[in-house]
């Protein structure tokens, strides 16, 4: 698999899935296509690929200078993530750094520049990047130092880029193979019962107890394709790898970087310097071209296997659904049509005999029509304000302008709060918020009340007409109560999901890429089909028991959907993420419940306009006296 051409900007890789995570969805249409057949014939402005040459500065074809920039360090054992310049690395306030857009400011994204700087196909060896000194006798220093530890005890992780691309730490496993991710951590801790971390783990000589050990060396290879264009040769780069390791350099004047790991006691109580160095080498690779310098990423994301039982799974889910539905289509659907127009039928009986109640306006019909126009906003909003002959269009769209998001708003803005409590990156700034007050009510409520307004000029006109009095709805086993079918009902498309579900909660809050977004289409195509065809098959196993309630149960048999999905996002919780503390708890919860939320809009609409045009279809072409 080849994802060609992926490069967004300065900074735009970092659209990746991690917290809080979703936007990697957004790139899908770009790693679709942006890359023809010729690397040359076509770029988007800001996709171009950068040349470089080993002449010194700029010229019109090539640059000799690569910058290295730094992101936001994240946790997997912390939903807080921090900016670079939070923790007290080298930096370079000189240095500009690039402007996030809105989407990288909501989601926490703070790319900025770094000291480090390598020329072009100049190997270098411990090079010095900075000292930093503590004493802990001085509390700013203290408090530095601690917060440095706090880092490395959560396992933060650096996040590095090198020409738009993630720099990535490539390490063995079992078998052979290599696993490479896109961050790195600050360093490891020893607990005091001699517990290690992952990379303390590897590293055997980390082994006192107690014990920190920073990562203040890196020895990085860049990788390059070099091609001869209009006359010039010069070189693309397809790859930057990193290797961090830990050093305690004695001799300042006299760098090695080898020999003993550089040690930080917990309870230490002295005075303490830290030198961070570096060494980058550069290799060319004839065979990687810059269309698919991705590709090297994802090697060790081989997830393909479990992905295709998962189609499968959901494959047969779907044709054991669709064999329902056509069964009843096509054959007791189609005889009880045929029956029920035969002259000499005295008696109603089934489906037919709710025929006077069955567009009967629902129980809170308002709410409902609010949570369908929320799920399919200004399009479907035009039909829904009629669909229940309501007089109250402007309190509908009022209420569907505002209260759904007005919830999410709400709950991002208690988040928000402990963000700014923590000093998280995550934290929206108060302009930010005010922008997206402007969105709302400059955008989004406009078009609700347009839409609004169409729809209370339009008038639909039900197959069959509604008595003036309710029918009275035969008593009803446990098993075709509303509350049973409702839950019976989530199960199928819940099974359909739930695998490609784990990658999708493991590039959210374990930081991990999710790149088969083929897979992703299929699932979902999957997801609407199997919401549909189940909440045909209960609505017309209801309809068949003289149950004309369907409204509400037509849109919670599909919705329940997201109850499933909330409940294995606990069990995701405690089972296989190591989140510690109150404050990413919280924030862990709020996030997945505005998933869960916009997950229950969007299967509650599905499966209720499925079951309203079957119902639509299948009482137009009976006769009714």
């Amino acid at each position: 698999m080849s994802i060609r051409g992926f490069c967004l900007g300065t900074n735009s890789w970092s659209l990746w899935p991690t917290l809080p995570g979703l936007r990697g969805l957004l790139v899908l249409g770009l790693t679709l296509g942006l890359q023809t057949a010729s690397s040359n014939a076509f770029y988007l402005p800001g996709l171009a690929p950068v040349n470089f040459c080993e002449v010194k500065g700029e010229t019109n074809y090539c640059q000799s200078s690569i910058e290295l920039y730094v992101n936001r360090l994240d946790s997997v054992e912390s939903v807080l993530p921090y900016e670079y310049n939070t923790f007290d690395f080298c930096h370079d306030f000189k240095k500009p750094s690039p402007s996030e857009n809105l989407g990288q400011v909501l989601f926490g994204e703070r790319i900025t520049s770094s000291p480090y700087e390598f020329s072009f196909n100049k190997s270098e060896t411990c090079v010095k990047v900075c000292m930093k000194s503590y004493d802990t006798a001085k509390e700013d220093q203290k408090k530095k130092l601690d917060f440095l530890k706090r880092g490395m005890q959560l396992n933060y992780q650096h996040h590095w880029i090198i020409d738009n691309m993630p720099v990535v730490w490539c390490r063995d496993i079992n078998g052979g193979n290599k696993y490479c991710t896109t961050g790195f951590p600050i360093g490891c801790f020893v607990t005091q019962s001699g517990v290690s971390s992952d990379a303390c783990f590897m590293h055997p000589e980390f082994n006192k107890t107690n014990t920190y050990y920073i990562f203040n060396h890196v020895d990085i290879t860049i990788t390059y394709h070099s091609e001869n264009e209009v006359d010039w040769y010069v070189s693309k780069l397809v790859s930057a790898r990193l290797e961090p390791k830990s050093y305690k350099h004695v001799d300042e004047n006299h760098l090695t970087c080898n020999g003993t790991p550089m040690e930080i006691p917990g309870d230490y109580t002295d005075k303490l310097n830290i030198t961070y160095t570096y060494s980058v080498k550069f290799e060319e690779n004839k065979q990687i071209r810059w269309g698919s310098r991705w590709d090297y990423i994802l090697v060790s994301m081989s997830h393909t296997r479990i992905q295709w039982f998962s189609i499968l799974n959901s494959f047969v889910v779907v044709l054991f659904l669709t064999g329902m539905v056509a069964m009843i289509i096509l054959r007791t659907l189609h005889k009880d049509i045929i029956r029920y127009n035969q002259e000499d039928i005295q008696k109603d009986y089934g489906w037919k005999l709710v025929h006077g109640d069955v567009f009967r306006p629902p129980r809170h019909g308002m709410l409902l029509s609010i949570l369908l126009g929320q799920g399919t906003q200004v399009l479907i909003m035009t039909f829904i304000t009629l669909s229940f002959r309501g007089l109250k269009w402007k309190t509908n769209f009022l209420l569907t302008a505002l209260l759904c998001p007005g919830v999410v708003f709400v709950d991002i803005f208690i988040m928000n709060l402990i963000l700014w409590i923590e000093g998280s990156s995550s934290a929206i700034s108060f302009g930010t918020l005010i922008g997206i007050l402007a969105l709302w009510f400059g955008i989004s409520v406009p078009l609700t009340f347009l839409g609004a307004y169409v729809g209370s000029f339009q008038k639909f006109d039900y197959p069959v007409s509604t008595n003036q009095i309710p029918r009275h709805i035969p008593h009803q086993d446990f098993i075709r109560r509303p509350l049973f079918s409702i839950i019976i009902g989530g199960v199928l498309p819940f099974g359909c999901i739930f695998i490609q579900l784990f990658f999708i909660l493991n590039s959210i809050w374990s930081h991990q890429m999710y790149i088969m977004f083929g897979f992703l289409f299929l699932v979902f195509i999957i997801l609407l089909i199997t919401c549909s065809e189940a909440t045909i098959l209960l609505c017309y196993f209801h309809l068949c028991s003289e149950d004309y309630h369907w409204w509400w149960r037509a849109f919670l048999t599909s919705s329940f959907t997201a109850v499933y999905f909330f409940a294995y996002a606990v069990y995701y919780f405690f089972a296989r993420l190591k989140i510690t503390g109150i404050a990413s708890t919280i924030l862990y919860f709020g996030y997945t419940m505005i998933m869960v939320l916009i997950f229950f809009l969007f299967t509650g609409t599905i499966g209720f306009f499925s079951c309203f045009i079957f119902i639509s279809k299948i009482y137009s072409v009976v006769k009714v006296d």
